[in-house]
């Protein structure tokens, strides 16, 4: 019955805060080359106070990414636009940005509002000044308008700004994806909570709190699981969690280690290390039916398993080599190749979306920094400028990566573009944070 009663404690304690980010989002490096954009503050049509400020979460989201850099709105020559019928070409001619976003909110019924928004050309405005009057609609890259709640403002500014950056770059925005990860409070009587967030760091909501330690958290590809590692019960157990109705699957619980959850790319296996058979191996477990397969088989140590996109190879840690290096076994051979070399270690290693680089820590003169290897040519480059990097995270556009590393000796999370460019930290207002995990697109 105690265990039960424990059980219960442990799985069903949900707490979602009040909508502010629990995650500071401090820019520590722009980047030189960012595209201006223009974004005009979104023109509320109702009574009173507008009930938010879309336009402010599309400029951080924008300005966040990298990319872009949104003008000052104060020296935007038209202010006091939000269709397409107010805006003069004329007036932008010396404006140096790409784009134009403008919209309007307005109330459409008992708790709800009509959002409106379009997406400007400026770059051909300006080709076509000069040459006689400017048929605007042919400048629109993009035009919408929703219906949403009260409670859907922070999330539908996320969307116009996915919009935003797909048709500008060309790459699905990550705007509307989620982080997980384990904040420590220690002194507190179960200091352990796993956590998840909007990318930014608002909408924190807690998953589950234990005393006992909580590591390694990972997306199932749905975005609706979360699989990570408890030590609840004074022993490893991996458990996989409906994130939506709490319910827990204990999915591995040998004798020894069990750790280092992976999702498989369709969501039915786990790649993981267990230490069931003597050395810590590389093992697939059937989430459904609990089976398990061998994958390696050597006197060293195995362990981090990650899946290739396609899911027929994983890519996964050794010390067969004498120290950590990267490793790849295709599932059907279980034939092993090496993945690095350059470097004192390299460990922690996942594969991006598009399957041509790959992430992970290199240790380098006792620096431990974030690195990625472009696959096709083998070329590696080190990421952050940091000393103590573990645990990245890559987002599923592939353009940025989230990481665990160490501020004025307390642990936090910190965020680097996967060209180095944009370099950011997320520190939290309480406890330590870390093992950061990117959702999938949701």
């Amino acid at each position: 019955m105690n265990n039960l009663v424990k059980w219960f404690a442990l799985a069903c304690v949900v707490i979602i805060t009040p909508a502010r980010a629990a995650l500071d989002i401090v820019i520590t490096q722009g980047v030189d080359q960012s595209r201006p954009i223009a974004v005009v503050p979104f023109i509320w049509q109702g009574e009173g106070q507008a009930p938010a400020s879309i336009s402010d979460v599309v400029m951080s989201d924008l300005s966040r990414s990298g990319t872009f850099s949104p003008l000052d709105t104060r020296a935007l020559p038209q202010t006091n636009i939000n269709t397409l019928a107010q805006f003069n070409a004329a007036n932008w001619g010396n404006v140096s940005a790409d784009a134009l976003v403008i919209g309007s909110v307005k109330p459409y019924g008992t708790g709800q509002f009509l959002v409106s928004f379009e997406l400007i050309d400026l770059v051909k405005a300006q080709l076509q000044a000069g040459k006689g009057p400017v048929n605007n609609s042919e400048l629109v890259l993009e035009s919408r308008e929703t219906v949403i709640n009260a409670s859907q403002f922070r999330q539908y500014a996320h969307r116009i700004s996915d919009v935003v950056y797909e048709k500008l770059t060309g790459i699905r925005g990550a705007f509307l994806t989620r982080i997980a990860y384990v904040v420590v409070k220690q002194g507190q009587k179960s200091p352990y909570h796993l956590m998840i967030a909007d990318y930014d760091g608002y909408n924190e909501q807690m998953l589950l709190r234990s005393p006992e330690p909580l590591m390694s958290p990972s997306w199932s590809p749905d975005g609706r699981r979360l699989a990570y590692v408890s030590f609840e019960n004074r022993k490893a157990e991996i458990f996989v969690q409906d994130i939506y109705t709490q319910t827990r699957t204990l999915v591995s619980s040998f004798d020894g280690i069990n750790g280092a959850p992976s999702f498989s790319p369709d969501g039915k296996k786990l790649a993981v290390t267990l230490s069931k058979d003597g050395q810590p191996e590389i093992y697939t477990v059937d989430i459904a039916t609990k089976a398990t397969k061998r994958v390696t088989d050597h006197y060293a140590i195995d362990t981090e398993p990650s899946w290739f996109p396609d899911g027929k190879s994983l890519l996964f840690t050794s010390e067969r080599g004498g120290r950590p290096q990267l490793y790849k076994v295709n599932l059907d051979t279980n034939k092993v190749s090496r993945m690095t070399f350059e470097g004192e270690w390299n460990l922690g290693g996942s594969i991006t979306p598009d399957g041509r680089s790959m992430i992970f820590v290199n240790r380098t003169n006792g620096r431990f920094n974030i690195a990625r290897m472009d696959l096709a040519t083998r070329f590696m480059q080190v990421l952050s400028s940091t000393r103590l990097d573990e645990s990245p995270s890559v987002a599923p556009n592939g353009t940025m990566v989230i990481y665990g590393t160490t501020h004025e000796g307390k642990q936090v999370l910190a965020a680097v573009s996967t060209d180095g460019r944009f370099k950011a930290r997320l520190p939290a207002g309480q406890g330590e944070v870390k093992s950061p995990a990117w959702s999938p697109f949701l």
